[in-house]
């Protein structure tokens, strides 16, 4: 029980569901970010309720029943979530699991640096902040490997990213516009003259080919 709950509060509320509103939002409706997002929700919330089962029988008992509802579970014998078994999956990749522990915890220093600037009053949301991060060799192959999507796990405006003999980061307003869509603050709002208000990843993701998105 203790770790389901911290699961939720920690991996989930705390990092991934936060860093992937964006995507779910802001991405085309149909597009492979926005699509890829829900199908990890939906084994999300599989898995999830597989693990409840034995201490919250009901709940997990009704809520399967929705899915099933839906047409997500089109067995007959798994209509009863206790007629399920678990899923198999691949076996946990240590190498990945140590490089996403480093990146929330250098997230967890950004977002202590923007925390000064928010009691300040100099920034409101997270999204108003730029950062510049100086990482050592071991760190910045780790940021850098996020490419463009490094901004968006951070839940800043813009981040740049430079080698240093050691981890440091510096944090400021932005000085960009806000868009009314996603509310980040950026330098080409109005770009489009049929959206004055949007910046130009939301234009692209609204009429244009959309953004591409590889981790975040």
């Amino acid at each position: 029980v203790s770790k389901l709950q911290v699961y939720c509060s920690e991996d989930l509320g705390a990092f991934y569901l936060d860093v992937l509103k964006d995507r779910l939002y802001t991405t085309g409706a149909n597009s492979l970010a926005r699509r890829s997002a829900q199908t990890a929700l939906w084994q999300i919330t599989q898995a999830m309720l597989r693990w409840m089962a034995p201490f919250l029988s009901f709940t997990a008992e009704e809520a399967w029943a929705v899915l099933s509802a839906e047409g997500k579970t089109p067995d007959a014998t798994k209509l009863s979530i206790f007629l399920d078994g678990y899923s198999n999956f691949v076996s946990p990749d240590d190498t990945l699991l140590r490089k996403w522990d480093r990146v929330r915890t250098i997230r967890e220093l950004v977002n202590k640096e923007i925390e000064v600037l928010r009691a300040d009053g100099k920034v409101g949301a997270s999204l108003q902040a730029e950062v510049v991060l100086a990482a050592d060799e071991d760190d910045y192959a780790i940021l850098q490997s996020l490419g463009q999507d490094l901004k968006f796990v951070f839940i800043t405006s813009a981040i740049s990213l430079v080698a240093g003999p050691a981890l440091s980061m510096s944090v400021a307003s932005s000085n960009g516009m806000k868009c009314e869509r996603c509310w980040h603050y950026c330098n080409d709002i109005g770009t489009d003259a049929a959206h004055p208000t949007l910046c130009g990843r939301c234009v692209s993701n609204l009429v244009g080919a959309g953004e591409h998105r590889a981790f975040a």
